[in-house]
């Protein structure tokens, strides 16, 4: 039956294992392709974030531009000798570009402010870049502003319309993005140095104003990468090793100056934006890992239930062939086994057998018939095992006789109490329900090892016991060697005749 069962399970369980396999594999490969998806489409994500800043701070300069481009021509057309009109006109560009700092210069450094006041550009080191200027916008380390230029070319005026957008604004380029508070927003040129800066000033990459030279000094590689594709007018990321962690530099040109947009975020800002975007990928994985290990759950369940009500069945089958049917007790093969196998596990532990063979069974037999008999036997099976442990071995191993295997009896006090036991339960023993017949035993006793170490030896020797009680007079208890009060065994031999006999009707 096991051999069935076994190979039952296998017949189910190879197939079902090897499925479980192959769908975690699956899971595991469309796992890894999901996550490589998901980091691309974050890297592409931050890109274009990159690009929309870099076009929104282009749209604010060109907007300045639009402004500045009227206004110049109405210079170059009326000239600058009205100093009151060019003030006027000053004050419409800043109205209308929204910016604070608007001036005329002409080609010697004088200027003119928006109050009209005059003001000498000659000694700053912006003028010298104006006239050789290939851009209009021109970066202005003194003032932190980027210069918008507007060239004032005619007979009636010759010079530039300078109007200058605050970086302030572009500080303010990160605000309420949704990014980490370290991470941060930059403008530099080509050699690394930073214009403008949005997010966290406290970064170690920003605090001596070039981004390149800082993570030249965290990650050498890295830092050619991304001087090298900067200065090829490429857009992409940049992966910094930084101790045990990497910081990530997306990048891309403004389009002007040859001056770059780069944003720095951690890895932690892109494993959560990857984890977001795989939210969905990773729910379905779950519910089908769930949804596996539920499946497995439930054969497993099944199988431990089969193999319980094969247990279940086979210990059934196995207590009915170890039960004497009339008594309920063990018959004699369990009796025998189970001693054996108490024996064999415990060659040092004192126990007792006792042999009980009931007195002048064969005259109730004959004089009250057998079923009356077969009562007898029952009620005392029945009887005597309740005054003994569960862990107790009780058999019926002959026609009238009983067998008692009592362990762990430690002490001799313990020995003579559990004979008294015995011997005590005889005297109050009656069987049958309407006539009540008084049964007496004689009752055999040997010690375990000491008297008998296997069971052949200890039964003969409990054997020895029993012959004594019978010999002198039945309904009583004897030690295979005798004991007295005190629990002292005597200096009586054992019996050495031949047993094999029965005495007195035995």
């Amino acid at each position: 039956m096991d051999n069935q069962n076994k190979s039952s399970v296998l017949q189910w369980l190879m197939p079902t294992a090897v499925m479980m396999v192959v769908i975690i594999i699956m899971l595991v490969s469309f796992t890894r392709k999901a996550n490589k998806e998901a980091e691309s489409t974050v890297s592409k994500t931050l890109i274009s974030n990159v690009e929309t800043y870099g076009n929104g701070l282009l749209h604010e300069l060109e907007k300045i531009d639009s402004v500045g481009l009227p206004v110049s021509a109405l210079l170059a057309k009326e000239g600058t000798k009205d100093a009151a009109r060019v003030a006027e006109l000053l004050q419409i560009v800043s109205e209308s570009a929204g910016v604070d700092e608007v001036l005329y210069c002409d080609l010697n450094g004088q200027a003119v402010g928006l109050s009209g006041q005059k003001i000498d550009l000659s000694e700053m080191t912006y003028f010298a870049e104006l006239s050789g200027a290939t851009s209009p916008y021109i970066y202005v380390e003194e003032s932190k502003s980027i210069i918008v230029m507007e060239r004032v070319s005619s007979d009636a005026a010759q010079g530039y319309l300078l109007m200058f957008y605050p970086m302030e604004r572009f500080s303010n380029m990160l605000y309420k993005s949704g990014y980490d508070d370290g991470c941060f927003l930059v403008l530099v040129n080509s050699e690394g140095k930073i214009l403008g800066l949005s997010g966290a000033t406290n970064s170690s990459y920003v605090k001596d104003g070039n981004l390149l030279t800082a993570v030249d000094q965290v990650d050498k590689a890295a830092a050619r990468s991304l001087r090298g594709r900067m200065n090829n007018g490429s857009r992409g990321n940049v992966y910094v090793n930084n101790g045990k962690k990497q910081d990530i530099f997306i990048f891309a040109p403004l389009g002007t100056n040859r001056w770059d947009l780069v944003l720095f975020v951690g890895d932690g800002y892109v494993d959560r934006q990857v984890r977001y975007l795989r939210r969905n990928t990773s729910n379905m994985a779950i519910s089908l890992m769930i949804a596996i290990a539920t499946f497995f759950c439930v054969v497993m369940v099944i199988n431990i239930a089969g193999k319980f009500r094969s247990n279940a069945k086979k210990k059934e089958l196995e207590d009915k062939a170890d039960t004497d049917l009339l008594t309920g007790l063990n018959n004699k093969l369990a009796t025998e086994r189970k001693i054996k196998e108490y024996m064999a596990q415990n060659p040092d532990t004192q126990s007792m057998l006792f042999i009980l063979d009931v007195d002048n069974f064969k005259k109730v037999n004959d004089t009250m018939g057998h079923a009356f008999g077969d009562e007898v036997l029952r009620s005392l099976g029945k009887q005597i095992s309740c005054i003994f442990r569960a862990s107790d071995i009780v058999g019926r191993v002959g026609g009238d006789e009983f067998m008692v295997f009592l362990k762990g009896i430690a002490t001799e006090e313990n020995i003579l109490k559990e004979a008294a036991k015995v011997e005590t339960f005889f005297k109050g023993f009656q069987a049958g329900e309407y006539v009540k017949y008084k049964a007496t035993a004689s009752i055999g006793v040997a010690i375990y090892p000491q008297e008998g170490a296997d069971f052949e030896t200890l039964y003969k020797a409990a054997d020895q016991g029993l012959y004594k009680a019978k010999k002198r007079g039945k309904n009583q208890l004897a030690f295979y060697r005798e004991r007295n009060a005190d629990g002292v065994e005597t200096e009586e031999s054992p019996e050495t005749e031949d047993t094999s006999k029965d005495v007195d009707d035995r």
